[in-house]
């Protein structure tokens, strides 16, 4: 009998998720002359004259075969990538009532804007034009992208290969910033009035008949930015968070953390870091910023505060939640609300994957525990010895490893499959190099860029970035390899973006752990699972024993979803789909879109995402609120 075909791990995905394939480039070549702007005057002319026709069929011609049309809430209320002219054509014939895209214009309105000469592979080697557009659907106003290329089986015609739109206001609800900023006082005489700090304290302890539109489970990157969308679209939204600051959530993470984002990628809405912030952000000062913002974007925050209970009602479309929350004089008070959304902004990972090993019940040494949990290596009494086992080799693992070794503990890492590798300064400099950088474009450009290219693109496109970043580590991976560690180059060779988009995890940025790797200052033990705890140690399924004072599991976490059961319970975990992983288009599953469940959101991910996804988020819920939306509507 035939044995199914075991999946190496780095292509593993998330369970009921699709396997991305990664997109051909087109059959084309250099462009080196070309009068740019004329080229997308035309194709736009032509696209909105095929949109104002009503004919779909007309805008095949518009499209090169394999080109791919993506989408954020102009096309419809959900999150598309639109593969092929037919599929494209069988999209908007199923509109039912027509294109909610009117039309699209040239965004010349400033430099990188303007149409141009663009290469739409890695290498450069393919080159057409490309130019931003502005957009107006039926209901609002977007920005987007489209890239052209020659089609040479039909007399070079300038097609699009990508054609990226996406809504970033609605008609008459657009946010109060710039022209459309409060006044910020009413003059006048006005007895009894309050001031701003008076009516701030009203605002955020909800008091009276005060109730949020949106409650909000969470106080990271995810609900600091979800929060700070929704104010200014001015949906009423309170955020709780059961630590007692807020920033706790990496405030209490391991001492010596530091992100491996640079700056210039890690930027929140509205109020980007100064210009002296460091390009790699430690924790703490994260953290801090965390407070800062919110008190700075005026955000209703509860800390100390806790859901105990949460029922949704069908027929009224409204939550009752039941919070306790802990006041600043140390007093407990219980607080019943009836927001219309709650979301979930916990992490995109859920509870912490902690083994059930044998023998964990009776380790004897100083300390076991996941890596969610550990808060750094002790000094060692000048004297002893301490004996660390790490057990994951992502970027916890590491950084985990090195912290114990910089405290003078002999460290052990266990290495049970493989792991994607790259240095920082080669990987983000080939990944992000063009647009999260210094002198780089403004955040909101950059980001667009990166959302235009549809992730089967990326894919196709990360092989290459994969294979150069692994050109300029050469000496670095060998080194590894010597020493005994198992690498790979993450799903079909596409390296640390799709690991992430597939799977959550399976990475290492170096910043330092490699090299103690590769000079034996840190351990390596591969390829053995765990047979037992023993009192002193791990035995593994080879028979070897190691010693340790302390074992940190750095094994990842499981899908929000579970985190969404223990919260909310079962008859909810049931309704929602999975989190994270590609859906059959290739669009991330259920994060930022709606779930399954009426008035329930997943909402997570690294800085930038949240910063670019949090207003797609406020926007689907500002819709619904003004009537613009039913949760129903395709």
């Amino acid at each position: 009998m035939a044995t199914a075909a075991v999946i190496p791990s780095y292509n593993r995905t998330e369970p009921g998720s699709s396997r991305l394939e990664a997109a051909s480039y087109p059959e084309s070549g250099a462009v080196n002359e070309v009068d740019a702007h004329t080229v997308a005057a035309e194709w736009v002319d032509a696209f909105n004259q095929a949109l104002s026709g009503q004919d779909p069929t007309v805008v095949k011609e518009l499209f090169l075969p394999g080109s791919v049309w993506r989408d954020q809430l102009a096309l419809s209320w959900d999150y598309h990538s639109l593969n092929g002219p037919d599929k494209i054509v069988s999209f908007l014939q199923g509109a039912p009532e027509g294109s909610r895209l009117k039309s699209i214009k040239i965004d010349q309105s400033n430099p990188t804007r303007k149409p141009s000469l663009a290469a739409v592979d890695f290498k450069g080697k393919i080159n057409g034009v490309a130019s931003f557009l502005t957009l107006e659907t039926d209901v609002g106003r977007g920005r987007g992208l489209v890239r052209l290329l020659h089609d040479h089986q039909d007399g070079s015609k300038w097609k699009a290969f990508t054609l990226f739109t996406a809504m970033h206001e609605l008609r008459g609800c657009e946010e109060t910033t710039g022209s459309n900023r409060p006044q910020g006082v009413d003059h006048g005489g006005h007895p009894g009035r309050k001031n701003w700090q008076e009516r701030r304290v009203a605002t955020e302890n909800y008091e009276g008949e005060l109730e949020p539109t949106v409650l909000i489970l969470g106080a990271g990157q995810g609900g600091l930015t979800s929060a700070a969308r929704l104010h200014q679209l001015q949906i009423p939204t309170l955020i709780i968070d059961k630590n007692p600051r807020v920033g706790d959530n990496w405030r209490n993470r391991y001492h010596q953390l530091v992100l491996h984002d640079p700056v210039w990628y890690d930027h929140l809405p509205y109020v980007p870091f100064p210009s002296h912030w460091p390009v790699f952000t430690p924790k703490d000062k994260l953290a801090e910023w965390f407070e800062s913002y919110a008190h700075l974007m005026e955000l209703n925050v509860w800390t100390s505060t806790t859901l105990t209970d949460a029922k949704w009602d069908d027929e009224k479309r409204q939550w009752t939640v039941t919070l306790e929350r802990q006041k600043a004089d140390g007093k407990t008070e219980t607080r019943t609300l009836h927001p219309r959304h709650v979301v979930q902004a916990t992490g995109h990972s859920g509870e912490m994957q902690m083994p059930s090993i044998k023998g964990m019940d009776d380790f004897k040494g100083d300390r076991l525990c996941h890596s969610s949990q550990f808060r750094g290596a002790q000094s060692i009494p000048e004297g002893q010895t301490k004996r660390a086992i790490v057990v994951g080799c992502c970027n916890s693992g590491h950084d985990i490893s090195q912290d114990f070794y910089e405290h003078g503990y002999d460290v052990t890492i266990v290495q049970r499959s493989s792991t994607y590798v790259m240095s920082s300064k080669n990987g983000l400099d080939v990944l992000l190099g063009g647009l999260y950088e210094e002198g780089g474009p403004e955040t909101e450009d950059a980001d667009l860029m990166f959302m235009s290219i549809p992730n089967a693109m990326l894919k196709r496109m990360h092989q290459d970035a994969t294979a150069e970043i692994s050109k300029r580590d050469e000496p670095l991976l060998r080194g590894l390899q010597k020493a005994g560690f198992k690498l790979d180059d993450g799903p079909d060779d596409a390296g640390f973006f799709m690991k992430y988009f597939q799977r959550g995890g399976g990475y290492y940025i170096d910043v330092g752990c490699s090299q103690l790797i590769i000079d034996g200052k840190i351990k390596i033990k591969q390829g053995q699972e765990i047979e037992e705890v023993k009192p002193n140690g791990l035995l593994f399924k080879d028979g070897e024993t190691l010693e340790a004072d302390e074992i940190i599991f750095a094994t990842g976490y499981d899908n929000m979803r579970g985190t969404a059961r223990k919260i909310f319970g079962d008859e909810l975990a049931e309704r929602v789909k999975d989190v994270w992983g590609f859906d059959h288009e290739g669009e991330l599953r259920t994060m930022w879109r709606r779930t399954g469940h009426p008035g329930f959101w997943f909402f997570g991910g690294n800085l930038a995402l949240c910063r670019y996804y949090s207003r797609m988020l406020a926007l689907q819920i500002k819709a619904m609120e003004e009537g613009i939306m039913k949760y129903e509507d395709p």
